[in-house]
């Protein structure tokens, strides 16, 4: 790969709505630019989600620029994602900024009349203006959709951003959802002239079928829009890269299944994380399902509780709808339980919440599953760790991102890893119950086996899989993909002309 000299504008991909693919257009975009030997970095300025990342540095970002960025060859860094929303509830979002949390914010107050909007709009320009200085092209991601004229003069994500960094704007159509031509048209037409002049180009997503069936309708946009088409992007199915929002996971509702190791992920109302087991999945040993069904629950062989933005409101709902009930049982049965993060917290004798962080509960008996007590504080941790999982000399690797502090309630307890630095970490209660902190945990091959290891009978025949190899095999076939169904020519002559 010899490294381009030739400098490009920003790209922006904006987009028609929600989950039109711009995520993906952008990973894709990372890796063919710096295929064709650019150096590109991703940039959202605000991202809502509650799957989300730690830096290098111990700092917060949502887990799709963490994406990009691999996808691109390099660190993450906060000023990829300077602002971070993480619902908490349908009105309430803690609000991250260059990485560490600065409050909780009503969505009214925050979208609508936030004193502090004109001082969030300054950081996430200058943190444009760090990431632009080192790295050529950055890739851009709006939001939702480019025509919502309610939010325009509040927008810092969008147009208003493109508009900052002179970008070059690809508006990003969804065809598989329908009204792709009064979106396209919608979307171009409302926007303010100087803003129109920014869309350079097209992008139809998602298309399945044979695309000549679409030669004409691709014609029409372009005469309705006056905008080139750049692309039609055919849906996949067979390209596995970590998505930022948990859409998918009600595709992956299924029951226990015989032959492999069921693996059940207890499936929380405000679940995070959920790229946590993305190996656990890819695993030909497994068969990974989400489901809060006691039934679908008391089959598996491994119960795991994920991370949650909401413990407390989690653990009473999995109270109410007997799924906690259901894990006990589980457990008792035979099955094995792991923990990560609010899961961990769960498993404990109890959760409490004495300054009402997460809310109006303020305490709750968990699972009691492990023998630990868990504070929940307002300093959030955010940091990477390496560790050695249980006695095993492999060196892991994670992260860890919670509010809260976890002591053990039993002298006699043991840590479930020990971290670089000699500090235990975690709780293990036996070969079948514990519990961790740490994000990523299952992207070690050791833990998995360990996991995996009482049903060796069933998973001898089958190969494990090299994790880090697979995600880059994936960036490649993802910008191949890309690269067959987009102008690329007619792209690099746009991000090149003054």
């Amino acid at each position: 790969m010899t490294e381009n000299i030739v400098p490009l504008h920003p790209l922006m991909l904006a987009g028609t709505g929600s989950d039109v693919g711009k995520s993906i257009l952008a990973t894709a975009l990372c890796r063919i630019f710096l295929q064709d030997g650019y150096h590109p970095a991703p940039f959202k300025a605000q991202n809502m989600a509650l799957n989300s990342y730690a830096t290098s540095d111990g700092l917060e970002i949502g887990r799709a620029q963490a994406v990009q960025a691999e996808a691109a060859g390099i660190p993450c860094h906060t000023d990829m994602n300077p602002l971070l929303l993480k619902p908490s509830s349908d009105h309430l979002s803690q609000v991250v900024l260059n990485g560490r949390p600065i409050g909780n914010r009503d969505a009214y107050a925050y979208f609508r009349r936030d004193e502090g909007r004109e001082e969030l709009r300054r950081a996430v320009q200058a943190a444009y203006d760090r990431l632009s200085v080192r790295y050529n092209p950055i890739v851009m991601e709006g939001a939702g959709s480019i025509a919502e004229l309610n939010l325009r003069d509040t927008d810092l994500v969008n147009m208003p951003m493109a508009r900052y960094a002179g970008a070059d704007v690809v508006l990003v159509a969804d065809i598989d959802r329908g009204g792709v031509f009064a979106s396209t048209y919608g979307s171009v037409m409302l926007q303010q002239p100087e803003d129109r002049a920014r869309i350079k180009g097209i992008i139809i997503n998602k298309f399945r079928g044979d695309e000549r069936l679409f030669d004409t309708g691709r014609h029409m946009i372009e005469d309705l829009c006056g905008v080139p088409v750049l692309g039609v992007i055919p849906y996949y199915r067979d390209i596995h890269i970590d998505e930022e929002d948990s859409v998918d996971l009600q595709g992956k509702q299924t029951q226990a299944m015989h032959g492999k190791v069921n693996v059940a992920v207890v499936l929380l109302r405000h679940l995070s994380n959920f790229t946590d087991f993305n190996m656990m999945e890819r695993d030909e040993r497994v068969h990974l399902y989400y489901t809060n069904n006691t039934d679908e629950l008391e089959k598996a062989d491994i119960v795991i509780v994920p991370g949650t933005k909401s413990t407390l409101a989690d653990l009473y709902e999995l109270r109410r709808n007997g799924a906690a009930q259901a894990i006990v049982r589980a457990y008792r049965r035979g099955a094995t339980v792991l923990g990560i993060c609010g899961g961990y917290q769960i498993l404990g004798q109890d959760v409490n919440d004495p300054n009402g962080v997460e809310g109006h509960i303020t305490r709750l008996p968990g699972l009691g599953l492990l023998p630990v007590s868990t504070t929940i504080e307002g300093e959030k941790v955010t940091r990477q760790v390496y560790f050695n999982f249980l006695p095993t000399e492999a060196a892991c690797q994670g992260y860890e991102i919670h509010m809260g502090q976890t002591r053990m309630t039993d002298s006699s307890a043991v840590a479930l890893n020990t971290l670089a630095d000699g500090t235990p970490e975690g709780c293990y209660a036996n070969a079948r119950c514990m519990g961790t902190y740490i994000h990523g945990i299952l992207d070690n091959p050791c833990v998995i086996d360990a996991l995996l290891a009482p049903y060796a009978d069933r998973t001898e025949h089958l190969e494990t899989t090299d994790y880090a190899s697979f995600k880059n095999e994936q960036y490649d076939k993802l910008a191949a993909h890309v690269r067959a169904h987009l102008d690329m020519e007619r792209l690099y002559q746009i991000l090149q002309n003054s």
